[in-house]
């Protein structure tokens, strides 16, 4: 899986459609994220297109939370995308917002992981480290359990992403929490370098 779609683009098409802060930082985790998990998993050649599809997976849902994954096809097309990624893209929403599955192991990864990135970064901000450093295993299932704590990070679909990976969930946060935590300090330089 290669892509055409530079990240200059990919960042300058994101930047168009989301100014808040919040959506930018998770873009850019999520980037980072399936970026380690394409290298984890055996995949490092497609290494760039999963950080492409992670960066991009969101672009429409800051201007068009109503169209979310449906509008993305339409944006995507400003910037070439081939139809792998806007498929991969479209079916981060499966379930919610989108009736296309996940095939592909990436795909699934990206619907698993989306959600999770965001329950942690919340757990991240209550501590006082503000840091997924120091984050143990045990901390984020507490919080997860917590129906409240981030209750708009859907527990059913991180379950459910674990379920398609055949991995357990404590499997699903650990290897998120690592992908956090070896991409924490180049996505706050990031953040910094924008500001």
């Amino acid at each position: 899986m290669e892509t055409t779609v530079t990240r200059e683009a990919a960042l300058s098409l994101l930047k168009k459609y989301n100014q808040e802060h919040f959506h930018i930082q998770h873009a850019l985790t999520v980037e980072a994220v399936m970026r380690w998990f394409a290298n984890e998993l055996g995949y490092g050649g497609d290494a760039d297109f999963w950080a492409t599809v992670g960066l991009l997976h969101d672009v429409d849902f800051e201007k068009f939370p109503e169209q979310h994954c449906a509008k993305a096809p339409e944006l995507l097309a400003e910037i070439g995308a081939d139809e792998a990624m806007v498929h991969a893209i479209c079916c981060h929403g499966y379930g919610l917002v989108s009736d296309i599955a996940p095939e592909h192991e990436m795909e699934k990864v990206l619907f698993a992981s989306d959600e999770l990135t965001g329950l942690i970064g919340a757990a991240a901000l209550m501590r006082p480290s503000k840091s997924v450093q120091d984050m143990e295993l045990k901390s984020l299932k507490k919080k997860y359990k917590d129906k409240k704590f981030a209750a708009g990070c859907s527990r059913e679909v991180i379950a459910k992403g674990a379920e398609m990976l055949g991995w357990t969930l404590d499997e699903l946060m650990e290897r998120t929490l690592d992908a956090m935590r070896a991409c924490e300090a180049e996505i706050a330089a990031q953040l910094a370098a924008n500001a």
